[in-house]
């Protein structure tokens, strides 16, 4: 029976055989047996907070599990020792008002209020019982929304149609609570235990200091549209705001510019260095777009941070196999070593915004294809293929491609051209590119298992790695060097040399390889990155997936989720 259903009586009953027992990690409070007037007072009062936090999300807002933690104490107050707040509720309270310093709002755990709730328990005041419990479970449920936030994030991915997980990492707040932190002399590292170990999720954090720092110096004044068009040797009013801007930022480490006005090598490295942080191309020139960037608000790039930050705890917390991560919006794959270490990166291309997202999920690479057929998928035959065919006789012949039917089988009839466009507009037969140098999935494909039919794959279209923003596939994602990162995936399999790799691309026959472990993947989303270096790189909300999560988390304010 779930414990809000169990009548008082029983709590009664249960809190007075348990009272006087001797609770683990309780040793620096005096524990006093409970009067009956004490439990039924924190049972209104648990009701009452559950009550009043309950929104759409959340049917009762750790309810049970403050139950749950009461219970397992005997009904005594978790954070007073006699009439004084413990130093562990001190501590707690300084991590709940500067919930901002981990990408969280500490309104959303009474943060400004715990000062002024304090102050009613100096030594000089003699608090009440109910004064105490008020404190005590308000402090209890702001803690548990406060580690369960940290520990697996705000929103679940699954309502954004994020495939990263089949349900929320599990977390026992309660028992975390009791065990780990109402007896740590340190509670701050408890609560940094509950949080994603990455060493990326580490770099974002220090980045968002740094971010919520220089917020607080910003002058609000944009850079004037004069800017846009000027080059090297040319002189404006403007530039030296332009210079001390770059400094802020970390892109220009020069001495002290105040009085140049003159856009030299030294300004025109730091614009480059600054686009190639922003996803533009790093020319130097200052264009629209540079300064578009320039001019966005530091509290959006908090906003964009504290937004992977959320992300990030949305992941596994361990993987026994090292990850290959692809960043949509940075165009960019990371293979990770044991260590968390990047072991390999390289540039991608993903799918076309609007029409053919890359969708975020996470899979398991189960097996290498060498010199893959690309079996065209119905949508691309019949809109874009069909078309193609019809204008030019010629078309499946130059491009490699035949037509077959259900069980890969080429139709007899397959040159009647009305009989062969009626069959492969109704995907009774289909269509697919043969192997070779000329294949559009390239001379490899890595198969992951997923309802989206995504895979990695390379490519004969090696001109758009180039490019500063790389969305151009039908969702699929196009990888830069297929042969580093086979490479890779194959290194548990000894055999698979480098040399062996190439010989299977360049062969007649297709060959799937099976790995000896299935490899983590991770296709995921983050506007905000920080790589080994340390340098924050911005990039542009492509999908609109940073839109959609930022009214995600605005809902579940006000209505109260959790």
């Amino acid at each position: 029976m779930p414990a809000k259903a169990i009548p008082v009586f029983l709590f009664l009953t249960c809190a007075l055989l348990l009272a006087g027992n001797h609770v683990p990690g309780r040793s620096n409070r005096a524990v006093q047996t409970p009067t009956t007037e004490h439990i039924v007072e924190l049972q209104r009062e648990i009701k009452a907070l559950a009550t009043t936090r309950a929104g759409a999300d959340s049917e009762t807002d750790f309810e049970d599990d403050a139950r749950a933690l009461y219970s397992a104490l005997g009904y005594s107050l978790a954070w007073f020792a006699g009439n004084q707040p413990t130093s562990q509720a001190l501590q707690m309270i300084e991590e709940l008002k500067h919930a901002d310093e981990k990408g969280l709002p500490p309104e959303d755990y009474e943060g400004p209020s715990w000062d002024g709730r304090l102050a009613a328990f100096t030594p000089a005041k003699r608090p009440s019982d109910t004064e105490k419990i008020a404190f005590d479970v308000a402090l209890t449920f702001s803690s548990m929304r406060f580690l369960t936030h940290l520990h697996h994030g705000r929103v679940d991915p699954g309502s954004l149609r994020f495939a990263l997980s089949p349900e929320r990492k599990s977390f026992d707040v309660s028992e975390f609570l009791r065990t780990n932190l109402l007896h740590t002399e340190d509670v701050h590292t408890a609560v940094r235990s509950v949080e994603p170990q990455f060493f990326a999720y580490r770099r974002t954090l220090d980045a968002l200091h740094t971010y919520l720092a220089l917020a607080r110096k910003e002058s609000g004044i944009p850079l004037p549209s004069a800017l846009e068009g000027i080059r090297l040797g040319d002189s404006h009013s403007a530039l030296p705001a332009l210079a001390q801007r770059l400094q802020l930022f970390g892109d220009l480490n020069v001495p002290e510019r105040q009085g140049n006005l003159v856009y030299d090598r030294a300004v025109q490295s730091a614009v480059a260095h600054f686009q190639s942080r922003h996803g533009l191309d790093a020319n130097g020139n200052l264009d629209r777009a540079t300064l578009d960037q320039l001019n966005t608000p530091l509290a959006r790039r908090v906003l964009q941070l504290q937004l992977t930050l959320e992300r990030w705890r949305w992941l596994p917390p361990t993987f026994t196999v090292p990850p290959v991560v692809v960043n949509i919006p940075e165009f960019r794959l990371y293979a990770f070593r044991e260590d968390h270490r990047v072991a390999l990166e390289m540039n991608v291309v993903a799918g076309r915004a609007y029409r053919h997202e890359t969708p975020v999920f996470i899979s398991s690479m189960r097996s290498v294809v060498f010199r893959p057929y690309w079996n065209v998928p119905l949508s691309i035959q019949r809109n874009e293929l069909l078309p193609e065919i019809d204008s030019d006789p010629n078309y499946l012949m130059e491009n490699t491609f035949e037509i077959v039917d259900a069980v890969d089988q080429i139709p007899v009839n397959a040159d009647d051209s009305q009989e062969r466009d009626r069959k492969l507009k109704s995907g009774e037969w289909l269509l697919r590119q043969k192997p070779g140098p000329r294949n559009s999935l390239g001379l490899v494909k890595f198969e992951l298992p997923n309802p989206y039919e995504i895979y990695l794959h390379g490519t004969p279209a090696q001109e758009l790695f180039a490019k500063s923003r790389r969305d151009f596939s039908h969702g699929c994602i196009r990888v830069e060097d297929p042969v580093a990162l086979a490479v890779w995936i194959l290194r548990q399999n000894p055999e698979w040399s480098e040399e062996r790799i190439r010989s299977a691309m360049n062969d007649e026959a297709t060959l799937r390889v099976s790995l000896k472990e299935p490899i983590p993947v991770w296709i995921l989303y983050g506007t905000a990155v920080v790589p080994e270096n340390g340098e924050v790189h911005f990039l542009e909300d492509i999908y609109g997936h940073d839109a959609a999560l930022e009214r995600a988390l605005e809902k579940q304010r006000t209505t109260g989720g959790n």
